[in-house]
């Protein structure tokens, strides 16, 4: 089984692009702070890249900033491809099926609400190749 549920910050605004299909792809990275300090006893963190498909891409795209807490859910994909000189590249990533995210509190100061995202499990998605970084 392979599903992966990760909250932390986004370590920078979430880059929505368009493919030539009319398909949302969104990438971004999540900073999530490890749950144990090392031997300086300090937390150490791990940053995770992620990706995002069709209409859940969208809304995190346009709803989650910089610094902002939100929590992903989904599975780790390794791809693998081939350089120009032959050497093997690999990424680890997770392809996001679910999203959590905390509002703005609003002036009262009321405690604040969760808004959940979840991608249709069958909204079919393709890429073609050439919209891919590699």
């Amino acid at each position: 089984m392979n599903i992966i549920t990760l909250t932390g910050n986004a370590t920078k605004d979430i880059d929505l692009r368009v493919t030539q299909n009319g398909k949302n792809v969104a990438n971004g990275t999540i900073a999530v702070r490890r749950d144990f300090k090392n031997q300086h006893g300090e937390y150490e963190t791990d940053f995770i890249n992620f990706v995002a498909l069709g209409k859940t891409g969208e809304i995190m795209a346009n709803h989650i900033k910089k610094g902002d807490k939100f929590g992903i859910t989904g599975r780790l994909q390794i791809r693998v491809w081939e350089k120009d000189n032959g050497d093997k590249q690999y990424i680890s990533e997770v392809v996001v099926n679910g999203f959590d995210f905390p509002t703005k509190a609003k002036k009262e100061d009321k405690p604040s609400e969760s808004v959940r995202r979840q991608a249709p499990v069958d909204e079919p998605f393709s890429i073609d190749d050439s919209d891919l970084p590699f």
